[in-house]
């Protein structure tokens, strides 16, 4: 997962950069109002299977002190992988670790530190270059990371989170095209990693198209080894292709839907039940097992 200085691949296949850099504070702020106007009643409610509110906060606190001692201040220190732990496994057992942790800060101090914490989290983002290795995302297939991926998958989760939260309270999604547009298309980056099982004829076209406010068309479309990155690296699944305007199988969602399949708030088969498919049902049905998070 660790970022290589100077070994960055050009992941053409991922499709235009996007830059989320200018959401963080905005985001930032979104949360601090959210937990602030919370009931102490709140906090006890689940929020996903097995943590409640105050623990997804406070996972969000683990992950603003993560990303600033790693790469603002270069701290090397920290929970390591146990003799064949997966990846999966260990970003599960750390976060919980943290969360049980926590559970001793009383919900205004973890409150009062997530607001210190994540305005600086906010304010390095906003330096970073968006060109420069980073940390791998898993879910997209490619380690290292441009930075400008790397980033917005990091307010992909904070966003998640807070909507948890919000879910959880009874407040519902807030669906501000301002964040959900940006969350929206970092998520289909994932979406030539999820086909990479995939067989089929060069130039074959797969669309997710996302239907409301924030959303839009994502393609992909299957090219020759070697033509999207270095030779021994490229994917058959490609983003970076013109569009056709003729996929072989369009994936219709509408907004909620899409993110919460993609952060697996609910499961393929049920997204299939409500999105509507053009054309042939088997890529449509590969395309709905995208997966946004590492899960």
């Amino acid at each position: 997962m660790n970022a290589r200085p100077g070994d960055l691949p050009a992941p053409s296949w991922l499709g235009t950069p996007l830059d989320a850099r200018p959401l963080f504070a905005p985001e930032q702020d979104a949360l601090m109002a959210t937990l602030r106007a919370l009931a102490p009643a709140d906090w006890g409610k689940e929020a996903v299977p097995g943590w409640a509110v105050r623990d997804v906060a406070a996972h969000l606190l683990g992950d603003f002190y993560g990303r600033l001692g790693r790469d603002r201040d270069g701290h090397t220190e920290g929970p390591g992988f146990r003799a064949g732990e997966t990846l999966e496994a260990f970003i599960h057992r750390v976060n919980q670790e943290w969360v049980d942790a926590c559970r001793r800060m009383s919900p205004e101090a973890l409150v009062d530190t997530l607001d210190l914490v994540g305005g600086q989290v906010a304010r390095f983002f906003e330096t970073t270059d968006p060109g420069a290795p980073a940390l791998g995302v898993s879910w997209a297939g490619v380690d290292p990371a441009p930075m400008w991926l790397d980033s917005a998958r990091d307010l992909t989760e904070f966003w998640t989170h807070r909507q948890q939260i919000r879910r959880a309270t009874g407040q519902g999604t807030d669906l501000d095209p301002r964040f959900l547009s940006v969350v929206l298309d970092t998520f289909m980056r994932a979406l030539p990693h999820t086909l990479r099982e995939v067989v089929a004829p060069v130039g074959t076209q797969v669309q997710v198209r996302v239907d409301g406010p924030a959303g839009g068309a994502w393609t992909a479309t299957t090219v020759a080894t070697g033509t999207a990155v270095a030779a021994g690296t490229a994917p058959r699944w490609s983003l970076a292709e013109p569009d056709t305007g003729h996929p072989a199988a369009t994936l219709h969602l509408d907004e909620e839907t899409a993110w919460q399949l993609c952060t697996r708030g609910i499961q393929p088969t049920a997204a299939l039940d409500r999105a509507r498919v053009d054309g042939d049902p088997r890529l449509a049905a590969a395309a709905c097992q995208i997966v946004s998070i590492i899960y």
